[in-house]
Order: C-alpha cells, then sequence, then structure tokens
C-alpha cells in the first residue's frame, strides 16, 4: 500500500477537480491510503465524493486572500498552495509517500523538503499560456511567475498531462525541460452514470418538451466560448422553417460560483447576448445543475455543443458519447483526440456558420443521434475507462515507489 497526499488549490467542480477526485478513488481502489489538502474546500460547491466520506479533505489556509482587488490571482494561488504544503510537511505528521499535485508547481520545493517523497504533477496545461500581459507591470509580474512555473515543474519527479496536444504545448513552452511528460487521460466512472439511466427531465424537474435540445455544458467563464452555441442557434433558427423551429431548444448549463467575478459577469454578458440576438425564449440558462440533472440532460440532448478552442483535453465530450449522445466540438486540442468526425460527432471551425450547418443536421434527420451515439459510447468504453485509467496510474505510482526501493 502506498500513501498518497492529492495537493490542490481549491476543490470546486471544475474539470481539474473532477480528474483529481478519479485520480484518488483510483489509487483508492488499488488499496492505496490517500487524502487531500487544499486551500479551499465548499461542501456546497464540491463533488460529492469529497464530502460524504469517500475521500478525506483537510482544509488549510482558506484565510488568505485569492487576489488583492481583483488582480494578482495567480500570486495568491502559489501562496495558498505553498502554505498549504508547508503545513503537510511541518505540522500535518501524516505520513505519506507519494504527492500527487496538480495546476499550481511553486509548491514542489517545500513539498522536497521532506525527504523520499516522490512528487507527480498533474500539468492541465502551462499557466502562462491562460493570461494576457498588455501592460508593462504585467509582463514584468508575469515573467517573475513564468519563471518559477518552469524551474518549479523540472522539479517533479514525474510530469502527467492530460492529453497529446498539451504534451506538444508542455514541450514548446518549456524548453529548459528535457524530459517529455506522459499522457494520463482523464476518465469517467461508468457508475456513476450508469445509476442515473432511468432518469427523465420531469424526474429532475425539467420542464423542457422540445423534440430536440442541443446542450452546452461548460463552466460560465469566457474562455469557454459559449457564446459560439448563441450565435449559432440564431444561425440555426433562421434556416430552419417554422416546423422545425418549434422542435428546437438550446440548454446553457455549467458550473457557477458566486465567489468568482468572472462567473457573475459572464452569466449576465451571455444572458445578455441571448436577449440581443432575439432567442432568448429558446434558452434555457442553468448554474451548477446538480449530476443527476446533468446526466439526464446528457442523455437527452440530440447533440452537444463543445464550443471551447484549443481545449486542453474536454471531459464533457466523453460524458455525451458514453451516454449515447452525439458531439459538435471545435476541431482543435483535446476534442480532436476523443471525438471522430462524422462517426461519434464533428469536429468544426470555431465560426457559428460551421457549428448551425452541423446542427441543421441532427435538427432534420440527415444524421441519426443513435448510430452516432453507439459509436461515441463504444469508443469511451474503449479508450477512456476508469479502469484503463486507474490502471495506468497505479503503474505510475508504483513505478516511483520501486525505483526508490531499488537505491
Amino acid at each position: 500500500m502506498v500513501q498518497v497526499v492529492f495537493v490542490h488549490p481549491d476543490l470546486g467542480i471544475g474539470g481539474a477537480e473532477r480528474l483529481v477526485v478519479d485520480a484518488a478513488l483510483a489509487l483508492r481502489r488499488k488499496g492505496h491510503d490517500v487524502q487531500f489538502f487544499t486551500a479551499h474546500h465548499d461542501p456546497g460547491h464540491c463533488f460529492p465524493e469529497t464530502r460524504d466520506g469517500q475521500l478525506e479533505v483537510t482544509c488549510i489556509g482558506d484565510w488568505l486572500p485569492r487576489s488583492t482587488f481583483g488582480m494578482l490571482a495567480a500570486f495568491w494561488a502559489y501562496i495558498r498552495m505553498i502554505y498549504v504544503s508547508l503545513y503537510l510537511v511541518m505540522f500535518s505528521g501524516i505520513k505519506y509517500d507519494v504527492v500527487f499535485v496538480d495546476q499550481v508547481s511553486a509548491c514542489i520545493p517545500f513539498l522536497r523538503m521532506k525527504g523520499g517523497t516522490k512528487i507527480i504533477f498533474y500539468c492541465h496545461f502551462p499557466d502562462q499560456l491562460l493570461t494576457e500581459r498588455k501592460s508593462f507591470l504585467k509582463k514584468v509580474y508575469r515573467y517573475i511567475l513564468d519563471t518559477l512555473e518552469e524551474k518549479t515543474t523540472s522539479q517533479a519527479d514525474c510530469v502527467l498531462v492530460n492529453s497529446h496536444f498539451t504534451a506538444s504545448v508542455y514541450k514548446e513552452t518549456f524548453k529548459s525541460i528535457k524530459t517529455s511528460p506522459s499522457v494520463l487521460y482523464p476518465s469517467l466512472d461508468f457508475d456513476n452514470f450508469d445509476k442515473y439511466s432511468s432518469l427523465t427531465l420531469k424526474d429532475v424537474d425539467l420542464d423542457l418538451d422540445s423534440e430536440c435540445i442541443f446542450l452546452s455544458l461548460n463552466r460560465y467563464e469566457r474562455k469557454k466560448n459559449v457564446s459560439l452555441a448563441l450565435q449559432s442557434m440564431k444561425l440555426l433558427l433562421d434556416i430552419l422553417n417554422k416546423d422545425e423551429i418549434a422542435r428546437v431548444h438550446l440548454v446553457i448549463a455549467g458550473g457557477y460560483d458566486d465567489r468568482v467575478q468572472e462567473n457573475i459577469e459572464h452569466y449576465r454578458e451571455l444572458y445578455t447576448l441571448a436577449t440581443r440576438l432575439g432567442i432568448l425564449e429558446k434558452i434555457t440558462f442553468l448554474k451548477s445543475p446538480s449530476d443527476k440533472v446533468k446526466f439526464a440532460l446528457l442523455r437527452f440532448a440530440k447533440c452537444l455543443l463543445y464550443t471551447p478552442d484549443k481545449e486542453h483535453f474536454g471531459i464533457v465530450p466523453l460524458e455525451a458519447m458514453y451516454v449515447g449522445t452525439p458531439v459538435i466540438a471545435v476541431n482543435s486540442g483535446g476534442p480532436t483526440e476523443t471525438i471522430v468526425s462524422e462517426e461519434t460527432g464533428f469536429l468544426c471551425e470555431p465560426n457559428p456558420e460551421d457549428f448551425a450547418k452541423a446542427m441543421q443536421k441532427f435538427v432534420t434527420g440527415i444524421n441519426d443521434k443513435d448510430s452516432m451515439g453507439e459509436a461515441g459510447h463504444s469508443r469511451v468504453v474503449s479508450n477512456f475507462s476508469f479502469i484503463k485509467f486507474s490502471e495506468h496510474l497505479n503503474y505510475i505510482v508504483q513505478g516511483l515507489i520501486d525505483e526508490r526501493k531499488l537505491k
């Protein structure tokens, strides 16, 4: 049995959080001891496994600020993770063999204060590529953080990434790091979906009687490009006849956190855009839907619209394909590794014209949801199962321990 500690900045309900929760569950099912240390954990805004006793969570340092007057968010994320790591090393009193860190690498040197510990860093995407730097001061600020990110990432014993796309970006970005990262695809725990397989939309109190429901499922963040779904819906409605229009509806759903100003602003922006396009009556907005609501929507949607461009991986397309729902996604990033265009969905250029044309095929019946859905389900089961994910991660963790024992 290996004792593994996960150090994560904020155990909310995003894709990064889903991955580390799944990683912890996978290792626990392989017989290892796992627990989380984090700077924030809200039982009302987290995955159920972190609050129902399946995974032990210790929250440290939530009193530290997340930003300074809306700025320096990255700096404070570094400070919060360093604080958590120092507590783990110096005051927690627990024994552990491996630390699994993700998102913020700045804490790795502090975790190394405990000799003999192996450190895995999961790089969802280089942080320095996720921010703009227009002013001189911002460029200086980011240069310091970018240099720190590269130096500390290189100190991990093993670096994992979520796709071959991210692996290529990693190598282009961190030029001083000569070793290549390993790809560990996120996965799905099929049991979580199967237990809700009989749910209908009415069971989850959704009054949507449209025959053709399109679904966008992303956090309320601008980088998710959800406006593309609204613009595509507008073009679609313009080319459909009256009877077809009556059958069509778009649901915009996703993670929403009142503590995050961007979530608040972007929800308003999307609502305003739908109003300006004159399609508000054809749109339903949902904030942070429960698992039951999400799974019911994924199952009954005619198609999922996945709009992020150059998405690092994208777990939602896998969720849709597993329950038999085709995906229309941007032809870049992780979705090019999960979706087979014209077989399990469509890969399109990131413009409303291409998306609307693909959507029209599902409205008119040119493309059949059932046949594409079956192909998608088979692809996910064959390539992205929780069993494969568990075995691969266990092989990595056990390999680190075995190497240490041989020395």
